[in-house]
């Protein structure tokens, strides 16, 4: 699945193998210096109607690479294209006593940027974020579950001085 992706030198992914539960997160950002995110649905068990990144789970066999392919395709329905950078690593649990650990990268991807594949009942709407708009991603959390606001900002970093 991962064929025709370019990763930047120096990005080395993680051994997914380990058996702990391993989260690859999508920053993708676009040629305007913009950060993807789009709004979980009320009805998600974990942060409910709060803005997230284009994130899941590694499955069984599954390295970082093609979860992040699968991932961007299952819930845009857009084609990675290039892992520019790692920007984050944090270990969590939302309080179900499963730690995840995500790695979160900074990606470009092929598609229609303006008309995303949202997944049906997972997400209800998408947001182009620059430095005006992030303050909009701290919603109905609890402030220690900022978070994605803190990576996004790394995105917008990052994307800024590429």
């Amino acid at each position: 699945m991962s064929v025709g992706i370019t990763v930047a030198p120096g990005i080395a992914f993680p051994d997914t193998s380990d058996g702990r539960t391993h989260v690859a997160g999508a920053v993708i950002a676009d040629d305007r210096g913009r950060i993807f995110t789009q709004r979980r649905s009320a009805a998600r068990r974990i942060f409910p109607h709060c803005w997230d990144i284009v994130s899941g789970h590694v499955e069984q066999g599954e390295g970082m690479l093609d979860t992040l392919a699968r991932e961007v395709e299952e819930e845009t329905g857009w084609r990675l294209t290039t892992v520019l950078a790692e920007l984050f690593r944090i270990a969590w649990d939302p309080g179900d006593g499963l730690t995840r650990h995500e790695v979160d990268y900074l990606v470009r991807v092929e598609g229609d940027l303006d008309a995303p594949r949202l997944e049906p009942g997972k997400h209800t709407e998408f947001m182009w974020v620059d430095d005006s708009l992030v303050h909009r991603l701290r919603d109905a959390r609890d402030p220690a579950d900022y978070f994605v606001t803190d990576i996004v900002r790394r995105g917008l970093d990052v994307v800024r001085v590429r």
